[in-house]
Parts: C-alpha cells; structure tokens; sequence
C-alpha cells in the first residue's frame, strides 16, 4: 500500500498573529470579490477553512494554506492592503477631524495677521504720499506768503518738522503762545498783505488742500495707532471729544481774514500731527515687517503642508490605500523650518515678467517640501563647483 501523509497535528498554543492573518486575509478577499478579481477556488477555501480552524482548532496545515492565500490576496489587491482597507473604513474620521483642527488653528493666526499687515501696508503707503503732498504744500505756501528775504528756509529732506519763523517775517503778527497739544491761538482780524505777484485765490485753494491733507495725516496715523495697540501717544488726545476745538484747530477760520497766520497755524498743527504718523510707520514697519519675514512665511509653509496632506488623504481614501503615518508630523515640521527660510529669499523670480511673493512661496514650499529641498540642494552643488573649480592656467 503506498504511503499516505500524516495528519497535520493541531497547535497546542497557535501564535495571535493567527487571528490577525485571518482578519486580514478576510478583508482583502471581500475587497476582490466586490472588486470582480478573479480568485482562484483554492485560496478562497483556504481562508474559509481557516476561519473554521480559528473556532475547532489551527493545524499545520490550515496554518500554512492561510499564509498562502493571504500572500497571494495581498498580490492581487495591491496596491491596496489589508491595513488600508482598516483605516479607510475606521480611521478616516479621525483624521480628517485632525486635519480641521489643524488648518482652523492655523487660519485663527493667518487670516487676523494676514488682514492687518494688507492693511497696515496700504495705509502706510497712502500716509507717506499724503506726508510728501502736505511738505511740498508747506514748501510753497511758505515761499507765497512771504517776500523771498523773509521767506523761511524750505524743509530739509532729513528733517522731521517745519521750522516756522517767527523774528524773520515782520509783516506777520506776532506768533500765538500755545497752552498745549494741538492747540492754536484765535486768528487775528488783521490782514497781512501778500507780496506782490502772488495770486490770493491760489493760496487759499493751497490752503484748503494743506488742511485737508493734514485732517487725513492724522485721521490715518489714528488708524496706524489702532494696529500697534495705541503704543504712541496721540498729540491732540485732550481735544478729541471735544467738537469745537478740533473744528478750530484742524479746520482753516472763516473768512481766512489773515492768510499768513492761518498758513502759520497749520503748519504748527502739522508738525506735531507728522511727528505722530512717523512715528507710527516706524513701528509698523517694524512690528509687522517682522512678522511678515519671519512668522507669515512659516504659516503659510505650514497651511500648504496641510493642503498637501488633505489632497494625499483624498486620492488615498478615494483608492483605499491610505494608511495613518507618523510621518506627517515630521513633514509639519520640515515646512515650518522650510517657510521660515524663505523670508531670507524676498521675492523668487519664476519666469521673464513674473515673481512670487514670499507668502505665496511659504505656501508652495509647505505644499512640495520635495521641490524646495531639490532647489537648496542644486544651490549648494552650484555653489560647491565654484568653489573646487580649478584657476584657470596662467597665459605663457
């Protein structure tokens, strides 16, 4: 009689990466079957049979067939596997929750500093045209009113405050004693006559306009005041709520019966008001220069990581292959580093005609990590070939 094989003897204590084998194996042959992969009868029959000995009792030869079929189930659904089944059906909640919390502390700090700093930057930039309009309007009145032997010397580029005269120009009435901040003496009802020349209609449309640009100097350096948390000190604080002293000081009197005095007034008004708004634009520029070259960029590297991340989950959660990975905090942390970075770049020139900001950058860099460290690497080589490249002979 020929020889029959022994019975396969049962485990007397199977190892618990039995049941995780079968687990797995289950999932990734009801992932082919509802896929319309062809499954061969005999790997099919071996998972089945090896849930039946999970309940009678593992043999050998269940054991082996099991590690069989799951080998070539695991072939066959790849590149999805039985761990990304699991995690596409019960972890994908988490982590999209992960996810929101992430980009929704990131936008609590982005958008406010993002807003301020558009709107400290446009402000700022109207307050300096209207800073340069009222100095070349205090320029011109000041050489108009005044004979050119008494007219006071034009502002200096580097100076900071009108000097208005007071000994120099006798025609003038003698100049008002101020009792405080933004305070002006009430405009005397004698006249002082123009030089000869000097048309009085454009004087006083000059004067409306050095008034106007002064009330708007202020109004924006106020504003300015707002965004660095009132740390200057508002020179007409004591009159703010009081109606009648603002008309009086930054409004232009009726009439305008003395065109010297009123030019004079507003020039003593204008002095403490631009000392304010310099001020002002220092610290801004200070204060939110550095949070767009330092803190902006890394926010941004940081908000295109999770961009990246959230478009990664999509397509894997569309495919069933994702799987949770610890990686992606050490890509958080690449992009913080790699957006801080670029605030050292200033503006990355892409093509003829066209530049990237450096939070634009911050955001592309967080999205493709990958593609900024491939550019500091071909950096580096450029720089390590100019560095070893030999001298060129000497000409004989």
């Amino acid at each position: 009689m020929p020889d029959t094989p022994p019975p396969s003897s049962p485990f007397p204590a199977p190892p618990p990466y039995f049941a995780d084998a079968l687990a797995d194996a289950e999932r990734l042959l009801k992932y082919a079957a509802e896929s319309g992969m062809s499954i061969d009868n005999v790997t099919r029959d071996a998972v089945l049979d090896a849930r039946v000995a999970s309940s009678t009792g593992w043999t050998e030869e269940a054991a082996a067939n099991l590690i069989t079929a799951l080998s070539k189930l695991a072939a066959l659904a790849s590149p999805v596997t039985a761990a990304s089944l699991l995690a596409s059906s019960h972890e994908f909640k988490p982590t999209v929750r992960g996810y929101l919390i992430t980009a929704i502390c990131l936008a609590v700090f982005i958008v406010p500093f993002s807003v301020a700093s558009f709107l400290v930057t446009a402000i700022s930039n109207t307050l300096n045209a209207e800073i340069t309009t009222a100095n070349a309007l205090a320029v011109e009145l000041n050489t108009q009113i005044r004979p050119p032997e008494t007219a006071s010397p034009a502002i200096a580029p580097q100076a900071s405050a009108i000097q208005t005269p007071a000994a120099s120009a006798p025609a003038v009435p003698a100049p008002h004693t101020k009792v405080g901040p933004c305070a002006v003496s009430s405009t005397t009802d004698i006249p002082t006559p123009l030089p000869p020349g000097v048309n009085q209609d454009q004087v006083i449309d000059e004067l409306q306009q050095y008034a106007s640009t002064i009330r708007a100097i202020d109004s924006r350096a106020r504003q300015l005041n707002a965004f660095v948390l009132w740390s200057e000190g508002d020179p007409c604080a004591g009159i703010r709520r009081n109606a009648a002293a603002l008309h009086r000081v930054f409004e232009l009197p009726a009439g305008l019966p003395n065109l010297a005095q009123a030019a004079d007034e507003r020039t003593s008004i204008y002095q403490e008001v631009r000392y304010f708004a310099q001020s002002l634009l220092d610290d801004t520029s200070s204060y939110y220069g550095a949070i767009s070259a330092c803190i902006l960029p890394a926010l941004y590297a940081l908000l295109g990581t999770c961009a990246y991340l959230l478009r990664s989950f999509e397509q894997q959660l569309s495919a069933r292959t994702f799987v949770p990975s610890g990686a992606n905090f050490a890509r958080f942390l690449i992009a913080g580093i790699a957006g801080a970075v670029v605030g050292l770049f200033h503006n990355l020139t892409i093509s003829q005609g066209a530049s990237v900001s450096p939070l634009a950058l911050a955001f592309m860099v967080g999205y493709a990590v990958d593609v900024f460290f491939a550019f500091l690497e071909g950096l580096l080589q450029s720089f390590t070939r100019n560095a070893t490249a030999p001298d060129s002979p000497a000409k004989s």
